[in-house]
């Protein structure tokens, strides 16, 4: 990138790199959305899904522990701070609640929480998003793991929400996970899209935010195209990307 964008520009660019593989397009997500899966299919989502985001405090530890300790990224620590406390020690801790949905879909919480349950594809996911939060800069594994991957999160549950309801019949308890989601993912994300606006203040860092934005967006997509492979394959056919 030759020279700096402004943050209205980069803010575009960064949405743009999400978008061709975000994914809500994502035929697993679409299926779901339209009332094509049983819910077998949804006890294996949540025995993958819980190894993707169980970790995920663990993921921002790794951010706060990289974020220099100095006023100017104040905003920065606390914002990862209070990201890892929602998810692990908050009232509604979020792992709890999405074992909550798996047993409603017949699975345990033993299978959900034994790595043996994951396929290859959530354990790249998994790999990956501890690879950038340890490695990176920390504004570059934000815009890694809050901009690219939890961003998209809010867009994908309004997509998939309303089914569980309507034609399965899971009551507001079952699904609280979803519901608890669409909400602080969509705050999380913009917190996330603020301190990556600020402080990817130079071209070069701008440009790796762009990369790897686009990189955990396919790398998400690849994630929800192996849950396809391995668990929808036999019953809906071949996977047909959108």
């Amino acid at each position: 990138m030759a020279q700096l964008l402004s943050k209205d520009e980069f803010r575009k660019e960064l949405e743009e790199a999400i978008k061709g593989n975000h994914s809500q397009k994502a035929p697993f997500t679409v299926a779901w959305a339209e009332g094509k899966l049983e819910r077998h299919h949804f006890a294996r989502w949540a025995e993958n899904h819980y190894h993707y985001v169980g970790p995920f405090a663990n993921y921002l530890s790794y951010i706060y522990h990289n974020t220099p300790d100095l006023p100017e990224y104040e905003d920065a620590k606390d914002f990862t701070l209070q990201n890892m406390y929602e998810e692990e020690i908050a009232a509604d801790r979020h792992t709890d609640l999405l074992i909550r949905f798996a047993e409603s879909c017949g699975t345990t919480r033993e299978r959900v929480q034994d790595p043996k349950n994951m396929t290859a594809t959530t354990l790249g996911l998994q790999s990956w998003c501890y690879s950038v939060a340890a490695r990176e800069n920390f504004v570059v594994a934000t815009a890694a793991l809050v901009v690219g991957l939890e961003s998209q999160v809010p867009d994908i549950y309004r997509k998939q929400t309303p089914i569980l309801r309507e034609k399965y019949g899971f009551d507001d308890e079952e699904i609280e996970f979803f519901d608890l989601h669409i909400v602080s993912d969509e705050i999380h994300g913009e917190r996330g899209y603020k301190i990556v606006l600020e402080h990817a203040n130079t071209p070069e860092l701008q440009q790796q935010c762009l990369d790897i934005v686009r990189v955990g967006a396919k790398m998400r997509r690849m994630y929800m195209d192996g849950l396809w492979r391995e668990y929808l394959e036999q019953d809906l056919g071949a996977l047909v990307q959108a």
